[in-house]
């Protein structure tokens, strides 16, 4: 299942800087991963300060 990011997310933008397949684009008060493209690699998830992301 992809990624996803919660609420918790501080807009910080440590995880689409890192995506390696750039699917984290800012969205409306956090950021949002494109489902379709995630490749469920988990790099947003080991370098998000607030763990925000998880996988669903």
């Amino acid at each position: 299942m992809a990624y996803e990011i919660s609420d918790a997310c501080i807009s910080c933008g440590e995880c689409a800087k890192q995506c390696p397949v750039s699917c984290i684009k800012p969205g409306d008060g956090k950021y949002d991963i494109e489902g379709s493209d995630c490749i469920e690699c988990g790099t947003c998830a080991s370098v998000c300060p607030v763990d925000a992301p998880y996988s669903n």
